[in-house]
């Protein structure tokens, strides 16, 4: 075990330094980082449902919820009820993909960059290893029972 506890802190960083561009980038935007984030799941052309976006991408719902609401009142998503369930799904509108693509296009040219230079030195294999190391992750930590016996509340 000790001989991965160096590794692991550096991939903890690597990965928070990850996160915090992400952070001050939707800063610099003028905006909320769920919010960009909301933007960002919803820019791939399909409709999503809060809790699928919830779960994917790990913003709990109250805030989700918020952020929802906020670009429904500004007219940049509309909210699509599912057949069979209560549950609605998230779509972008016209101004909403507008606004997306404005925000996107710094984005993703910022991505594509790094990307590039990144697969110029190691190989593709990488992402793959992270998604790994993530669902690897992820079930390790669901095997530790809660502290107290105790579910948290969601």
């Amino acid at each position: 075990m000790e001989e991965h506890v160096e590794m692991i802190r550096r991939l903890m960083l690597a990965i928070n330094r990850v996160d915090g561009a992400y952070y001050y980038f939707s800063k610099k935007m003028g905006m909320k980082v769920n919010t960009l984030t909301l933007l960002y799941a919803l820019d791939d052309g399909k409709p999503h449902s809060q809790k699928q976006i919830s779960q994917d991408w790990l913003v709990p719902k109250t805030t989700l919820n918020t952020n929802v609401k906020e670009l429904a009142e500004a007219g940049y998503v509309t909210l699509c009820p599912e057949a069979g369930t209560r549950e609605k799904t998230i779509a972008l509108t016209k101004e909403g993909m507008e606004l997306a693509e404005k925000l996107m296009e710094k984005l993703y040219e910022a991505e594509e960059t790094a990307m590039e230079k990144t697969l110029r030195r190691f190989s593709p294999e990488f992402v793959k290893a992270m998604e790994y190391f993530a669902d690897d992750i992820c079930n390790e930590f669901d095997r530790i029972p809660p502290a107290g016996g105790k579910e948290k509340a969601e």
